[in-house]
């Protein structure tokens, strides 16, 4: 079927068609309009542009220090920081709540313009902490072979001075790790301190104890030789008197033979003989190498000699080894080791070590460091006064403002259009 043959179905979608021509033509008749729109919202944008409140941004970078910086630090021994462990240390101390609450603190000049009615200090703080403040680190991915650094930036309103509290801030977050080096330092040689001391007492001790035990291995050693010896003589002076009581005994039954045979005085079997033979001119020559039995000695040499022996009241005199024993014992009374041992007046000069670690002890209580000299750290970007600032950024708000106007001014024209009945072209039927 053909259009002719369907008028109505023509007429329709005629009517329902937009002709673009007369839609430019009625847009260009509402152009003032269009225009009187964008110029508001332009000029509101304006407005706000210039009247808003001004955000500025500063920031300071921090370097590792040049590693002699920390040579007054190392060459003590107690302390180990590198320049990239002291940056850490640093940033660490940058990015903690408990330091930038304390210079909060401390500063409150800094921040009086951020001060509000009914608002503690901690609360001021906190929106400020969360808002304001940014750490800057190296790339995560790139830190390994990046140069390493440490940023701070700080974001804030007309009024505060930006660069006073970034600088301020870095000092004092430098200052608070020195405060902890020092504390740091104090404590290590306080601890290497004590611990000396405390190797100095368990010596003394060990020495103490050393030479008790010494002295009473002398005393034991003393006390078990005394004992020896005194059996010893013991022993010698029973056999000595064992030996008397004998030597009695052979002299009574000498003396009995003695008598039995008329021997007074000392005789030889010979001179027996000679007795029977007086008369006979005879020339005896003995040559005996037999021990003459003891009666042969008399009955006067034998009773002699036992009055002697009954008479006896020690026979230490006839044992050398009982002089010898009796010298021991005396010099037993008297150990010279021991007296020395108790004697000792600086005793300290006998522990092994203790030169060594007196010299430490001096050492370490003659070190005078303070931190206040050490850098931590080098200022590669000082916070300076930003030329203007980064909020509001008047030429986006402004180019924004105006094609926001020119939009909602084309909706408006449009919308009028759209409500106005529109004139028919075609014929009535």
């Amino acid at each position: 079927m053909t259009a002719a043959a369907h008028p109505e179905r023509l007429l329709s979608r005629v009517e329902n068609e937009i002709d673009l021509v007369e839609l430019v033509a009625k847009f260009w008749q509402l152009k003032v309009l269009i225009g009187a729109v964008t110029l508001i919202i332009g000029l509101l944008g304006v407005l706000y542009a210039y009247t808003a409140s001004k955000y500025y941004s500063v920031q300071s970078v921090l370097r590792p220090a040049p590693i002699r910086e920390l040579d007054l630090l190392n060459q003590y021994g107690l302390y180990s920081l590198t320049p990239e462990q002291a940056l850490q240390r640093l940033g660490a101390s940058l990015d903690s709540y408990d330091t930038r609450l304390s210079f909060y603190r401390s500063n409150p000049a800094l921040f009086e313009s951020l001060r509000e009615p009914g608002r503690s200090l901690e609360q001021s703080f906190e929106q400020f902490n969360a808002d304001a403040i940014r750490m800057l680190w190296p790339d995560a991915k790139e830190r390994a072979s990046a140069v390493p650094f440490v940023g701070l930036q700080l974001t804030y309103p007309e009024g505060i001075d930006g660069p006073a509290v970034v600088n301020q801030f870095v000092a004092y977050a430098a200052d608070a790790v020195r405060a902890q080096i020092d504390s740091d330092m104090a404590t290590l040689i306080g601890n290497r301190l004590a611990h000396l001391e405390q190797k100095i007492s368990a010596a003394r001790a060990s020495y103490e104890a050393s030479k008790e035990a010494q002295i009473a291995q002398l005393q034991e050693a003393d006390a078990l030789k005394k004992a020896h010896l005194e059996d010893e003589l013991n022993a010698l002076r029973e056999e000595l008197k064992t030996r008397r009581t004998n030597r009695i005994a052979k002299l009574d039954e000498a003396i009995g033979i003695a008598r039995a045979l008329g021997i007074n005085k000392p005789s030889t079997p010979s001179s027996m003989s000679e007795r029977a033979r007086a008369n006979q001119n005879v020339v005896r020559t003995e040559i005996n190498n037999q021990q003459l039995p003891l009666y042969f000695m008399g009955t006067e040499a034998l009773q002699a000699e036992r009055n002697a022996l009954g008479a006896r009241k020690s026979d230490d005199f006839t044992e050398p080894r009982i002089l010898q024993i009796n010298s021991e014992l005396e010099l037993l009374k008297h150990n010279r080791q021991i007296e020395t041992l108790n004697k000792r007046e600086e005793e300290d000069l006998f522990l092994k070590d203790l030169a060594s670690w007196r010299e430490e002890a001096a050492r370490l209580k003659a070190i005078d460091f303070n931190a206040s000299e050490l850098r931590i750290a080098s200022v590669d970007q000082g916070a300076v006064e930003p030329r203007q600032p980064i909020k509001p950024r008047k030429a986006l708000i402004v180019t924004l403002s105006l094609v926001l106007g020119g939009m909602v001014g084309v909706f408006t024209a449009l919308v009028l259009i759209i409500s106005r009945p529109r004139r028919s072209g075609l014929p009535a039927r």
